[in-house]
């Protein structure tokens, strides 16, 4: 089911599969930011990732001598959520862990991701409870992509990513099969700052970024559309379209964590850039999207 929340200067639809955005609009034109999933390329528009982020080696990991199975971002995404508060610009969706859940993650919790608007931004929230009575390991993140070019007569190519600062990022470098290889280089960016997009950069998949700025902006050379997402709590960011293709799309991903190292199977409990959660405690993460 499809849910609306709205002001005066934007309206966003979210899914209750996953609490996944399905739509961003500008009211002032009626400009959709989000992509909308076509399948040529990715039938995705913003998913949500819990409790893991990115692959598991052979799909498992171990947990306390035993092994688990779960695939590529974790189950949440694929989960319908419940509704638990709803105003006209604010919706909370929650999920509990079910029977089905403790047979591929064996933890009782409560996560709930909000949704909240002001002016031209989406504040996103994950809120995540250790309802059990041991600590709770898991990771957060978001997969939003957006449309790009933004408005019509543009090409993939005007675009460009703009950090907020000054800083040489270190890059993950992945192995043939998207896993993590455990070596990082640097990244430079033009000017110390930007990323032009052409298509050839994801022709090995995601680029994946640690030790960045906690801002990007998504802009244009020719037209003033722009998307800046901020992500003060995320200790990675992915950028990613369909490798080897000509989508017409990019999916800016802050992340709380990265996937599994080449070759070896994780145990939670000592799984790189994992959460843990002692159990009563609450953890909470916010990222924003503005639209312009």
């Amino acid at each position: 089911m499809l849910y609306t929340i709205e002001n005066n200067k934007i309206r966003v639809a979210i899914s209750d599969v996953g609490a996944e955005m399905m739509s961003f609009q500008l009211k002032e034109d009626n400009c959709e930011y989000l992509w909308q999933g076509d399948p040529t390329y990715w039938s995705g528009h913003a998913c949500n990732l819990f409790p893991i982020c990115g692959r598991l080696t052979e799909g498992k990991y171990t947990y306390r001598g035993n092994t688990y199975e779960m695939n590529l971002h974790g189950f949440a995404r694929k989960c319908t959520m419940t509704v638990i508060s709803q105003k006209e610009d604010a919706i909370q969706f929650c999920l509990t862990d079910t029977a089905d859940s403790l047979k591929i993650y064996p933890f009782h919790f409560e996560l709930v991701i909000g949704y909240t608007l002001e002016g031209t931004t989406v504040h996103q929230t994950f809120k995540v409870s250790n309802t059990d009575e041991k600590d709770l390991y898991f990771a957060v993140g978001g997969h939003p992509g957006f449309n790009v070019p933004l408005t019509a007569g543009e090409k993939f190519e005007d675009y460009y990513v703009e950090f907020d600062c000054e800083k040489e990022p270190k890059k993950v470098i992945l192995s043939e099969t998207c896993y993590d290889t455990g070596k990082r280089e640097a990244f430079p960016l033009e000017d110390g700052k930007r990323l032009s997009l052409k298509h050839s950069l994801f022709d090995n998949d995601a680029i994946f970024l640690t030790d960045m700025c906690k801002g990007v902006t998504l802009k244009s050379r020719s037209s003033c559309k722009s998307v800046h997402l901020s992500y003060p709590d995320m200790n990675a960011l992915g950028l990613w379209h369909a490798p080897k293709t000509d989508a017409p799309y990019v999916c800016i991903e802050p992340w709380y964590s990265l996937p599994a190292y080449d070759g070896e199977i994780d145990d939670l409990e000592s799984k790189q850039l994992m959460l843990s959660l002692a159990p009563g405690k609450v953890y909470t993460n916010t990222f924003t999207m503005t639209i312009a």
